[in-house]
């Protein structure tokens, strides 16, 4: 360990709290970044294809981004949501106006639990109702009751729920949870939130809360008929389905500038944060206009609104449409996920490769047949990976998925570099399995 990333390990265990986990046995403090790679403080560079949780859509230190927030923090850098400011409006106006049809109304936070609370306040408002079906595996923030409706035993390990929540089984095709086979399990596991809603609520229920694609479960991407089906039975029902986009907004998914979009459904309520600010913190709830008319609160957030924020925030939507980087997401996404899929060819430690655009998993298993989780060769592999230069995340309910989520700015030759490194790591990992 270098000199100074040491120095760093002991300030962290003398100065943070211990519930701080950072990844790594060594972990190490970056201390610069620029487009897709990152620099740490002894100087080492590495290509960041986790974009620090898949928060920066537009890479690190994006010129456009900071010449907005210089110009910003020279005018003003706080205002509270007690008084106006012309960045918030400025965004809220743009996200109205690019928000799926019928998707009106904005408030303006700073993360994305943030916005998952308010989105029940609204639903709780609108439906008269406390009841919340919520899916298996989730992940929808670190508030108390947040973590009531994350459905990830390791992410549950503090919070309350005052209200009823039930949870769906989510549609993870690779371990599906009711044993069936796609497709000729006729989507089963979205036809059974119907007998959920009969047998396990009141049947007045607020909201269903689903990410679009789970993040932190493993990067369980639903087949394309499911949120389909799901949505028939909800409107039936009379519940507001609210899509936790907070990972999968702002073309990450390669095709749409809201994910959920490539189901071809609107939600009654968005929720979103991560990449919107690209670094800045921020978050966003678009709601139906009358969904958010049935709340007059009072309502306010200290920092939410934050002019220098949404300066970012409007920046940040400025470059993702000149700069085209959905379009990007969805090229170098498909040219990376071939690229994945040669290399579960070759290494029998991979059991799956999923997702959309530029958010991808790759799923290890110790064997293929039962498909026993490999967590310690998922570890293995992410600090191989760090040790030749690349960063990447982990998660899953079995913590066995490597999480692929970069800027959407990056090349084919930056996604060639990133498998290279990945085959490399693999094999690093294949051979202490086999030595074990």
């Amino acid at each position: 360990m270098a000199k100074t990333t040491s120095r760093n390990a002991a300030r962290k265990t003398a100065y943070l709290m211990d519930c701080a986990k950072t990844y790594y046995p060594e972990p190490h403090t970056l201390v610069s970044g620029q487009g897709a790679y990152v620099t740490d403080e002894d100087g080492r560079r590495y290509l960041d294809f986790f974009a620090g949780i898949a928060v920066l859509v537009a890479g690190h230190n994006h010129p456009s981004i900071i010449a907005a927030v210089h110009d910003q923090a020279d005018r003003i850098v706080h205002t509270s949501t007690l008084y106006l400011n012309e960045p918030v409006l400025d965004l809220a106006q743009r996200l109205s106006e690019a928000s799926p049809p019928g998707l009106d109304k904005v408030f303006v936070g700073n993360s994305g639990t943030e916005a998952n609370e308010l989105a029940a306040v609204l639903a709780r408002h609108f439906t008269k109702s406390s009841e919340f079906i919520a899916l298996a595996h989730a992940y929808h923030g670190r508030s108390a009751w947040t973590v009531g409706i994350t459905g990830l035993s390791a992410w549950r390990n503090f919070g309350a729920e005052p209200s009823k929540i039930v949870f769906a089984p989510n549609a993870y095709c690779y371990r599906c949870p009711l044993h069936l086979t796609y497709p000729s399990c006729e989507i089963a596991c979205a036809k059974a939130v119907e007998d959920i809603i009969k047998t396990e609520t009141s049947g007045r229920v607020a909201g269903y809360y689903a990410e679009t694609i789970q993040g932190v479960g493993g990067i369980i991407t639903p087949p394309p008929e499911y949120y389909g089906i799901v949505k028939e039975i909800l409107d039936r029902h009379g519940i507001l389905f609210i899509a936790d986009e907070v990972q999968t907004a702002w073309g990450r998914l390669g095709h749409n500038l809201f994910g959920i979009s490539d189901w071809g459904v609107i939600p009654d309520i968005v929720t979103s944060a991560k990449g919107l600010g690209n670094g800045l913190p921020i978050s966003v709830v678009i709601a139906r206009r009358e969904i958010a008319d049935a709340y007059q609160g009072p309502h306010i957030n200290t920092f939410g609104g934050n002019p220098l924020s949404s300066r970012a925030a409007v920046a940040t939507l400025d470059v993702v449409e000149r700069e085209g980087l959905t379009a990007n997401a969805n090229t170098v996404g498909d040219h990376l996920l071939a690229r994945l899929r040669d290399l579960a060819r070759k290494h029998t430690l991979i059991g799956d490769v999923r997702g959309r655009g530029l958010m991808l998993g790759v799923e290890l298993v110790a064997d293929r047949k039962t498909k026993e989780p490999a967590a310690a060769a998922a570890e293995r592999v992410l600090d191989a990976c760090k040790d030749r230069g690349l960063l990447i995340g982990r998660g899953g309910l079995y913590a066995n998925t490597l999480r692929i989520q970069p800027p959407l700015i990056i090349t084919r030759e930056q996604a060639d570099e990133a498998a290279r490194i990945l085959d490399e790591a693999l094999t690093v990992a294949s051979n202490d399995v086999a030595r074990a």
